[in-house]
């Protein structure tokens, strides 16, 4: 990717010199004159986000941002005019062919090492939270887990000592499924017994379900049998609430005396996620997570960037970054597969960007994937794993899910992460099963949703310097990391969902 020469100023930006279009980083009224390229006057209003033309551009004409084209006109656009997804489109079609091109920034190694307070496992993981985590295999058992934890949580009036939160997952599936989506449900759900956030794990099956216990259990494999019990409700003479209360309360005497610990920075994985994006999201808080993933890397650890649908039209630039041939063609396949995709069930590949990002001041998928992949930074990508798969490398690692915010959110979870970072323009309240820091691009949001936003990007926009905030940043995650509740854990908003793609019984 060019080198971005980025120079901040009171109410525009230009990202890059390449750039034909300029970011309104505050609304600018028409008449407004901008002191660029010999001077423009505004001949529209442009709202916070939203581009304008630096010069002409005639009918057919790529618009260019971030150094690269982010669609052509659909009419001719004079110096100064507002530029919308009304009359730009995108220049993207079809499945691709790809060259290796390597273009490769080897990160220097940090000479100093970060530490965080966490919680080293049996098996040797690291969590960031010592949580007790009911998880149903099937959908029909939902209300079984939930009225456990309410017990439990009644029982205990709140006070669970280091035990952060006893929590139940519901979900959908479990049964009536088939092929790919039966495995993408017993992958997730053995993934979160696993997964080292979790100190205990109840697991609540019906008896009767696609998703039979036996083999479930055969999947998940070698656990600590004290930390992690399973039943299935069939099989419970009585009550099987009662029954799940007295397998939760033994797995709560053993993880209520777990201590943190002090752990090096370069076991922490961290997923990215953007959502409700804006026209400063490629400006403030993505490329603030660019400049964490590259310092997490240097200090040893792990980051993640998803939402594959969302590297269309920047795909390039990833896979010119992959550390070998090997890792490259395993991008190329997460691209064209995702495609296929969409190809196979009828729809265009390239719709996108949503309504709330349009309003936002994204126009094109090119104009949103390349804001999205500033997420990950400059560093050489490690790995590429399918949706399921649990990470293996340190580094920069891409992952094969949807855009959908919750999915993906997931994924990265199931994946490994300890913690998701999630950058928004437009504000969420979700949260996954480990902890979803939301980070707002712009200020007006952060004021607006204090308790919704964990940190405010915005005023990066405001002439804050990338490197202040930074450094706050990655204090600010670091005490996160260190037990600090996100806002999504103060809520007590915690969800999952699973990747769905055929038939349901």
């Amino acid at each position: 990717m060019r080198k971005q020469t980025v120079k901040f100023m009171a109410q525009y930006i230009r990202i890059n010199s390449l750039d034909n279009v300029i970011v309104a980083l505050t609304p600018l009224k028409s008449g407004t004159k901008i002191n660029i390229s010999g001077g423009i006057t505004l001949k529209d209003d442009i709202p916070q986000g939203h581009k304008f033309a630096v010069v002409d551009i005639p009918k057919g004409g790529n618009v260019v941002k971030y150094g690269f084209p982010i669609g052509h006109v659909t009419q001719d656009v004079a110096q100064g005019c507002h530029i919308d997804h009304n009359i730009l489109k995108t220049n993207l079609e079809g499945i691709s062919d790809y060259t290796y091109n390597p273009n490769l920034v080897e990160i220097k190694p940090s000479d100093s090492q970060r530490t965080f307070l966490g919680f080293r496992r049996g098996d040797g993981a690291v969590g960031v939270r010592n949580q007790i985590w009911i998880i149903p295999t099937v959908g029909c058992v939902n209300g079984i887990a939930q009225k456990i934890a309410e017990r439990f949580r009644e029982e205990r009036g709140g006070d669970f000592g280091s035990v952060d939160a006893v929590v139940a997952f519901p979900h959908n599936y479990g049964c009536s499924q088939l092929g790919c989506d039966h495995e993408n449900t017993r992958k997730i759900l053995r993934n979160m017994v696993h997964h080292p956030n979790a100190g205990g794990v109840l697991v609540v099956s019906l008896g009767c379900e696609n998703n039979q216990l036996s083999a479930f259990r055969q999947l998940v494999g070698d656990v600590d049998n004290n930390r992690v019990k399973m039943f299935e409700a069939q099989k419970v003479d009585g009550d099987e609430v009662e029954y799940g209360l007295s397998l939760l309360r033994e797995i709560y005497n053993d993880c209520c005396h777990d201590q943190r610990t002090e752990i090096p920075v370069s076991e922490l994985r961290v997923g990215l996620k953007c959502g409700g994006s804006d026209g400063l999201s490629g400006i403030t808080a993505n490329p603030l997570l660019g400049v964490f993933s590259d310092w997490i890397v240097a200090q040893g650890g792990t980051t993640v960037l998803t939402e594959v649908p969302e590297m269309f039209g920047a795909e390039t630039i990833l896979m010119n970054r992959c550390e070998s041939r090997e890792v490259f063609d395993k991008t190329v396949a997460l691209i064209n597969d995702f495609k296929q995709y969409f190809m196979d069930n009828n729809q265009p590949v390239y719709e996108n960007p949503s309504p709330g990002n349009k309003a936002g001041g994204i126009s094109t998928l090119e104009e949103k994937s390349l804001g999205c992949i500033q997420k990950c930074g400059k560093s050489i990508v490690r790995d590429v794993l399918k949706y399921g798969e649990t990470l293996t490398k340190h580094g920069l690692n891409l992952l094969s899910a949807p855009g959908n915010d919750l999915v993906a959110a997931t994924a990265l979870a199931a994946s490994g992460c300890q913690m998701v970072l999630f950058t928004t323009g437009r504000g969420t309240p979700f949260g996954t099963f480990v902890p979803t820091m939301k980070i707002s691009t712009n200020s007006p949001l952060y004021n607006a949703k204090p308790n919704w936003i964990d940190f405010n990007a915005g005023v990066i926009a405001e002439d804050e310097q990338m490197e202040n905030v930074a450094a706050q940043f990655i204090d600010f995650v670091i005490e996160k990391a260190n037990g600090g509740p996100v806002n999504n854990e103060k809520n007590g908003y915690r969800e999952i969902a699973i990747f769905k793609t055929g038939v349901t019984l």
